[in-house]
């Protein structure tokens, strides 16, 4: 479920909401906190200051904040239960995507554990049965994983897809099964290590190539083992 620009009330602003909005941030929501001026964190003050967030300093209207300003997501991360079963229920009936904190039956989504390495997003969620299982999972991951550049390589791999979609234009099927041989090939042959050192330059040299084999790294960088006679 995106939410990349949209609209999305997170009701409450202590620990728990203060984590969601930091995910929220991540997926560059449009974000409205509401709760009275003492519940809001100090970090959510921070983000308040440097309006990465709105703050509304009262508590949850539903007629106002779910019926007049309709956002596109609602979380909830308050003390009372009774509260929030009300704007869970509301939030059905409007067909409003909801998640209270803690209550796996009154949740239309879930938060997960992310794992970020430049534009490589990897979520583990255990649907609300487990949250600090998803964390210890989402540790395992990092710890194999930070090993390698998997970040650099996927980030100068999206920059020589876009140099070869603009060398072979057009959205015609062999077009296509052109570009997605070509860089499928590379993904395949050059090891993470090598492709992130593609830089630009080396880039217009795989690219200036278009019509034939990908190039190795070996090759492109005048690296290939020669065998003795």
């Amino acid at each position: 479920m995106t939410t990349l620009g949209k609209p999305v009330t997170v009701v409450g602003g202590g620990d728990v909401a203060t984590g969601r909005v930091a995910h929220l941030i991540a997926a560059d929501a449009i974000i409205t906190v509401i709760c009275p001026p003492s519940g809001l964190s100090p970090e959510l003050q921070y983000r308040v200051a440097r309006k990465q967030i709105t703050h509304i300093p009262r508590n949850f209207d539903i007629e106002l904040d779910l019926h007049v300003a309709q956002p596109s997501m609602v979380l909830v991360a308050i003390d009372s239960p009774s509260a929030s079963t009300e704007i869970y229920t509301e939030c059905k009936a409007l067909k409003i995507p909801v998640n209270v904190a803690d209550v796996p039956r009154e949740c239309d989504f879930y938060f997960g554990s992310m794992y970020r390495d430049g534009p490589l997003q990897i979520m583990v969620s255990t649907n609300g049965n487990g949250p600090k299982m998803s964390h210890l999972v989402r540790r395992r991951i990092e710890d194999e994983l930070k090993q390698e550049p998997f970040g650099l390589a996927i980030e100068r791999l999206g920059v020589l897809r876009r140099r070869v979609r603009e060398k072979v234009p057009g959205g015609g099927k062999a077009e296509i099964r052109k570009r997605m041989r070509w860089i499928s090939q590379i993904s395949e042959q050059w090891t993470l290590a090598q492709l992130a050192k593609l830089d630009d330059d080396m880039i217009e040299k795989v690219v200036h190539n278009i019509d034939d084999e990908p190039p190795t790294y070996e090759h492109l960088t005048n690296t290939e083992t020669i065998s003795a006679p």
